[in-house]
């Protein structure tokens, strides 16, 4: 390959998944599981590279998601020196290579690829091109000669979230609970200030389990930066109890069922970070160079709750309370709101019951008819 290279110059060598032959040597020789005919050629990679002396007029360019498992020899100066990181794309880019992967489907008029763009964030390439493609397939089967907007949204929903299942919809105590699990979510969200905008509620379940969901759009900016306000996460915690505060207000405590397990386990995980990771607690003032601070083995609790405990007695009890806080604080406020806002969530459960998905703009009409100022926008 290498000598094809140097004859056709300038050329461009270009390896793909360089970390399925290029990933860390054991120290002891050969690589960790033991490999003789990788580590061959990874040698021989890099004896080649050292051959190219001077201006040869060949570049060598390699792509891996592992970086981080590369051998240190294939990253010293003279070989793979230069590192280009390649982000996912933007909402801008986006819209780009949308146009690309339409360029040979026809498209309805009603198809915004702003808007679509806007539905994917955190889409690669790769995956819009699937989406794309999924949509296509959906038309198809729906005997049309465009690809329509709700084509798009059916594609989107299986990529994201599933299959739709018709299993349970003649259900009608499985609907009218899922109904009102699902409005506690969406009204929790569209009634917080600056909280992601909810794309669309549907009560159809999915393949994944799901027996409904609400699908949010995140922001682009906060995803971009990473970082996210006590206030946000405050928030999250509200609006993952929606679910569970919602049941108990429509069937009382007595029958609200397993369906939040998900959600609670979102809610502690976000408590502990708040707490371990990020030196947040539930009061109004924030914690100063004193604040609690676990060791690592609870920063992750979800991927650490079997790891020996490193943290001392009286520090995992004050996590502990002041995670409570935190919880105990977010569903107080969650009820609160649900409860003076209960016409509104009537609303969502009559819409959703009678046509099983609304979605964002049709939500965000009910709350202009039916909302009362929140607890969240009042404080």
């Amino acid at each position: 390959m290498f000598g094809d290279a140097k004859k056709n110059a300038p050329c461009i060598v270009f390896i793909d998944e360089i970390d399925a032959i290029g990933r860390q040597r054991a120290s002891g020789g050969g690589f960790q599981g033991g490999n003789d005919e990788r580590e061959q050629t990874l040698n021989q990679i890099l004896t080649e590279m050292d051959g190219f002396k001077g201006n040869s007029g060949v570049i060598v360019i390699a792509a891996t998601n592992r970086v981080d498992i590369l051998d240190s020899a294939l990253m010293r100066p003279g070989r793979f020196d230069r590192r280009v990181p390649v982000d996912l794309p933007d909402k801008e880019g986006r819209v780009a290579i949308l146009k690309v992967h339409c360029r040979d489907k026809p498209l309805g008029g009603e198809v915004d690829l702003d808007q679509v763009a806007q539905r994917t964030t955190g889409f690669s390439g790769a995956m819009l091109q699937n989406l794309m493609n999924e949509a296509a397939i959906y038309a198809v089967r729906s005997d049309k000669e465009t690809i329509g907007a709700e084509n798009i949204d059916s594609a989107l929903d299986r990529l994201t979230v599933g299959q739709s299942k018709d299993t349970g919809t003649n259900q009608k105590k499985r609907q009218e609970l899922v109904a009102w699990h699902e409005a506690g979510h969406a009204v929790m969200a569209a009634l917080t200030p600056g909280y992601d905008p909810v794309a669309k509620v549907t009560i159809v379940p999915r393949s994944n389990g799901a027996g409904g969901f609400t699908l949010f759009t995140p922001s682009e900016d906060r995803m971009d930066g990473g970082m996210y306000s006590y206030r946000y996460l405050v928030a999250q915690l509200a609006v993952a109890l929606g679910g569970r505060v919602a049941e108990e207000m429509a069937f009382g405590s007595d029958d609200v069922t397993t369906g939040a397990s998900n959600d609670l386990q979102q809610v502690r995980s976000i408590a502990r970070r708040m707490v371990a990771q990020w030196g947040f607690t539930a009061t109004d003032e924030r914690p100063s160079g004193g604040t609690l601070r676990a060791p690592v083995a609870w920063e992750l609790p979800e991927k650490n709750m079997g790891s020996p405990t490193t943290a001392s007695k009286a520090t995992e009890r004050a996590i502990d309370r002041e995670e409570r806080k935190l919880v105990n604080k977010a569903y107080a406020t969650c009820k609160e709101t649900l409860k003076t806002n209960r016409a509104l969530m009537q609303a969502l459960v009559d819409a959703l019951l009678d046509r099983e998905t609304v979605d964002g703009a049709e939500l965000e009409r009910l709350v202009a008819e039916k909302a009362v100022v929140s607890t969240f926008a009042a404080a």
